[in-house]
């Protein structure tokens, strides 16, 4: 698990294509490996990887199919910049939120301004996940924990401080970058649920739409 906050940037240093998959190279001066040992799970721009190997300048990770087909990978070359998170600790503090590491669609940003000393960016995201996009809800964009501002259909804005954007690969965003979306776990599970297509056994199924009425959650 993860919590959305950057810990460092970093850049692709390799990508070799095996057999469909992709053995990827990471380097990073900014980021901490004094404490990562082979098998640790580290965030690459929103996506958790395992850590096969260990170098001078940061770590190599295995690339699977189904993450390139379903990540911003796809589009990714030697030089792109990355945000990169090492798992969290249990006695760490969840300053963003709780994030898996599993994207669940790419989305591509369609506007960018500034407002004052901060950006704003507008992202369109695939209609299969724009549901779960609620405003001032949670969303990961690239690794990196957002407060949705507003949504208009399947888009919706961020509202970007200098120091994120200091700190992340989002200052290199412009209309048209594809970015790495993930949505808040919460509203995932509670759909599933929820949902007529449950094939679980509804006497052992105890969330229900009556009860989160009944306790407070729901009207």
């Amino acid at each position: 698990m993860f919590t959305g906050i950057i810990e460092a940037t970093g850049t692709i240093a390799g990508m070799q294509d095996r057999q469909g998959d992709s053995l990827l190279q990471i380097s990073s001066s900014d980021l901490d490996m004094s404490d990562v040992q082979l098998g640790d799970s580290i965030a690459v721009n929103g996506v958790c990887l395992t850590v096969i190997k260990l170098t001078d300048s940061g770590f190599t990770a295995d690339v699977s199919a189904e993450t390139l087909a379903r990540s911003c990978f796809q589009h990714y070359k030697v030089g792109s910049a990355v945000n990169l998170e090492k798992a969290m600790l249990a006695n760490s503090r969840l300053g963003g939120h709780m994030v898996s590491g599993h994207v669940d669609g790419i989305g591509e940003i369609v506007d960018r301004f500034q407002d004052a000393r901060s950006w704003r960016f507008k992202v369109k995201a695939p209609k299969e996940i724009a549901h779960y996009i609620a405003e001032k809800g949670s969303i990961t964009i690239d690794g990196i924990s957002l407060t949705i501002n507003d949504i208009e259909g399947s888009a919706f804005g961020v509202n970007i401080v200098p120091h994120t954007i200091a700190s992340t690969n989002m200052g290199t965003f412009q209309v048209g970058t594809k970015v790495n979306l993930e949505v808040d776990l919460i509203a995932r599970y509670l759909e599933r649920l929820l949902s007529k297509d449950n094939t679980s056994d509804p006497k052992n199924n105890s969330i229900t739409k009556a009860m989160l009425i009944e306790n407070g959650f729901s009207k």
